[in-house]
């Protein structure tokens, strides 16, 4: 049967905003106190050197799209199940597990940073994700940090060093670092701003530098973009969001449209577009999926035939540029009629 999907309630915001609010003052004395980053002298290598090193393979933690030393983002809008999804990710890559056709070929170490979850529903979703999944994780092998179990209710701020500090005695023993979510992790600064990202980046860094992979999960604004900066895909491997269906219906509980934004190591059939649905069975979950890119591509073809521009089209579908134009190209090798995109400049097909 589907799996219906609860938002967090306005009071259950609330509440976290005057804990944050209430603990303020003694968090900023304790970063005014800490002592800044420093740097040791800048190494500069030549091209030879470069190509003469003998660098590690970033070996895979979930095929194909999650690497060693990846810095990956899985974004959408509240209550579509990214937070199932993200869990889901995390247990299948510390048990040498598979969810959605992406396969661990060995139980890794993971590190699961939830910002929002009140610990019982936390419980109860692990539970039966855990009856899911046939094999366990390495002893300590999946990790977890959440609010409710913390001694004052509040998560450290990824934001600041102290924060870091906190976090990073529990994530450098990781391979793979999962934070849920920016918003309630990352607390200082404007999420619209840029400046606000370059802390986490820089932690991110770090760890990659270390050989660990992150991914963060991410809301969506109301225009379906990531909210705040677009600058945080600048860094970033792997992009991907989720999107609902047009046709989607409530009672069909959680179910998705998954896409891949931005995959710097992923071609062809890897990178198409998933259509996800999440079963409850008893004391399980079950994954269902299947490929989503012909049901778009006959919508984008109605689309055209109705005088829909590009930007119609990539709001409708929630589409970037480049994914709009690749599925195209690849639905006209074998289509009979052809889709002919109207020109963004001119108003024209092509």
């Amino acid at each position: 049967m589907p799996l219906e999907l609860v938002a967090e309630t306005p009071e259950q915001t609330a509440a976290y905003q005057a804990a944050t609010k209430a603990i303020q003052p003694d968090r900023i004395a304790a970063t005014e106190d800490a002592k800044p980053v420093t740097y040791g002298p800048a190494k500069c290598v030549s091209i030879g050197e470069l190509l003469g090193m003998e660098l590690p393979a970033r070996e895979p933690l979930l095929s194909p799209w999650l690497t060693e030393q990846s810095l990956s983002m899985l974004y959408a809008w509240r209550g579509l199940g990214k937070s199932w999804l993200a869990l889901s990710i995390g247990y299948a890559v510390a048990t040498g597990g598979e969810v959605l056709g992406w396969k661990a070929p060995a139980k890794r170490k993971v590190l699961f940073i939830d910002g929002e979850l009140p610990a019982r529903t936390l419980q109860s979703r692990l539970a039966l994700i855990v009856n899911s999944f046939p094999d366990e994780p390495l002893q300590d092998g999946f990790r977890i940090l959440t609010p409710d179990l913390q001694p004052n209710g509040v998560m450290p701020n990824l934001s600041d060093q102290v924060g870091q500090a906190a976090l990073d005695e529990f994530a450098n023993d990781a391979d793979l670092i999962i934070v849920d979510n920016l918003s309630t992790m990352a607390r200082t600064g404007k999420e619209n701003e840029g400046e606000s990202w370059l802390p986490v980046q820089g932690w991110a860094l770090r760890h990659r530098a270390q050989g660990r992979a992150v991914l963060f999960i991410h809301h969506s604004g109301k225009s379906g973009q990531q909210r705040g900066a677009s600058r945080r895909e600048d860094v970033l491997d792997t992009v991907i969001t989720l999107k609902r269906p047009a046709e989607y219906q409530a009672s069909e509980g959680a179910r998705f449209e998954l896409f891949f934004e931005k995959a710097r190591n992923l071609t062809g059939d890897d990178a198409s577009p998933l259509d996800v649905a999440l079963q409850s069975e008893s004391d399980r979950i079950k994954w269902e999926w299947r490929s989503a890119e012909n049901a778009i591509v006959d919508r984008i073809a109605d689309m055209v035939d109705d005088g829909a521009s590009r930007q119609d089209i990539q709001t409708e579908l929630g589409l970037s540029r480049f994914q709009l134009v690749r599925m195209v190209q690849t639905a006209n090798e074998s289509r009979i009629t052809k889709i002919a995109l109207p020109d963004k400049r001119k108003g024209a097909a092509k």
